[in-house]
């Protein structure tokens, strides 16, 4: 199966609020991550995520002292 050249990724809302789940596009990029599979990143480099062909979901820190947090649902786009 071929990976898919970009995900919608859906995070949770601040916990304890009424805000709404925020969803961020991702494109494939050259590079793999640690565990073989394609890294994803949006527009700006600082939401990166290693994406499997079963759509398992590593975020990927960007920069010092980030804590990812994990997605509720990686979508894949054509």
């Amino acid at each position: 199966m071929n990976p898919a050249n970009r995900y919608a990724l859906t995070f949770p809302g601040t916990p304890g609020t009424q805000a709404p789940q925020d969803v961020v596009v991702v494109t494939r990029t050259s590079a793999n991550g640690p565990g073989g599979h394609p890294v994803y990143e949006d527009p700006t480099g600082i939401v990166r995520a290693e994406i499997s062909d079963a759509g398992e979901v590593r975020m990927l820190a960007s920069g010092g002292h980030q804590t990812p947090h994990l997605p509720v649902h990686a979508q894949p786009l054509s």
